[in-house]
């Protein structure tokens, strides 16, 4: 197939679009490579991928819609996987206007270029953070999600409201997958395994908001991008469960449908930083600081429907997720543990 991955220089777009190169599909990578976070890794995970065959790369913004429609009308993708974001809670407090930008007229430019090309399936990224402040778990996709504690989850909630409105106005195919808390190699530095990472090592104290207490249905990424490749290639369809008089969240009369991706295992965060300690064989200094605004307490994926209609379930232990991630950081930063164990 010809898949268009956007935020393909992202965390998850380039793990993802090395599995769909691996199976010998045709990928056209999206990204605006904006400073976020660390350029250089963006670059870096660009570069491996631009010199594998059958991938080439658009420097674009999601938000130009111009740009987007150019992208479309060159490379008409069989399937489109939308990963590009803002992404982050803690800073759609901060910078709240880039989060209207790139997840809401950014992802409308994606539904009208994947209506208008005649796509085939629009599989897109939400997030476990859309759960909010419902606190039954494990949370299903079958639960409201009505009461978002951050300008990030409710730009996500309205993505998938706008992904049901395209399927039901256009008879667009549209898959939503809420991930939960994504770590691997390769990751985000904004997020905890790799802060945490570069500051144990530097000596540096850590902070551990909520006291380490909250858990997190921690996912590795490749058992995110499994979940995605899964989903992609089985085109959603309306569903034979709908009932208009009894909306379920999770059904629809049209092609839509949305998963939780998660490991179905939350840890304590205590826990998540012992296993980390414990890979590097050193002691973590830690500011004990209180939950952050905008964050949720716990987050816990039923994946049942995943397991019913793809025959999937995430299964990485965070022992061995934490280990690769450690590998990897140690070999990419180029971290001699000789000489740092020397110090």
């Amino acid at each position: 197939m010809k898949v268009l991955v956007t935020g393909a220089a992202g965390f998850i777009g380039s793990t993802l679009s090395h599995k769909l190169l691996d199976r010998g599909d045709t990928v056209r990578g999206l990204d605006n490579l904006n400073d976020y976070y660390d350029v250089t890794l963006k670059d870096a995970r660009l570069a491996r991928l631009t010199s594998r065959a059958d991938f080439s790369f658009s420097k674009s913004d999601i938000s130009d819609k111009d740009a987007v429609q150019e992208v479309f009308a060159e490379f008409r993708p069989d399937r489109v996987v939308h990963l590009a974001a803002q992404a982050g809670v803690r800073y759609s407090l901060e910078n709240p206007h880039a989060y209207i930008e790139a997840n809401v007229t950014g992802f409308l430019n994606i539904l009208e270029n994947v209506r208008h090309q005649g796509t085939e399936h629009l599989v897109f990224a939400s997030t476990s953070s859309v759960y909010g402040a419902n606190t039954n778990m494990p949370f299903s996709v079958h639960d409201g999600v009505d009461h978002p504690v951050s300008l990030y989850a409710a730009t996500k909630k309205s993505n998938e409201l706008m992904a049901h409105t395209y399927a039901h106005l256009f008879g667009t195919p549209c898959t939503g997958l809420r991930f939960f808390t994504v770590y691997g190699p390769w990751g985000r530095p904004d997020m905890a395994l790799f802060l945490f990472t570069r500051k144990i090592l530097a000596g540096e104290p850590i902070d551990v908001f909520n006291n380490g207490h909250h858990t997190r249905d921690f996912t590795y990424v490749d058992d995110i991008v499994e979940g995605v490749i899964r989903t992609l290639d089985k085109p959603a369809m309306p569903s034979e469960d709908w009932d208009s008089n009894s909306p379920d969240p999770a059904t629809a009369a049209v092609p839509y449908a949305l998963y939780n991706i998660g490991s179905n295992h939350p840890v304590q965060l205590s826990r998540y930083i012992e296993v980390l300690e414990e890979t590097l064989g050193v002691k973590a200094k830690k500011n004990l600081l209180p939950l952050q605004p905008g964050d949720v307490p716990d987050t816990y994926a039923n994946v049942d429907d995943l397991i019913r209609d793809h025959q999937y379930h995430p299964s990485t232990p965070i022992e061995t997720g934490i280990s690769e991630f450690v590998k990897w950081y140690k070999k990419y930063y180029e971290i001699d543990d000789v000489a740092h164990n020397l110090r």
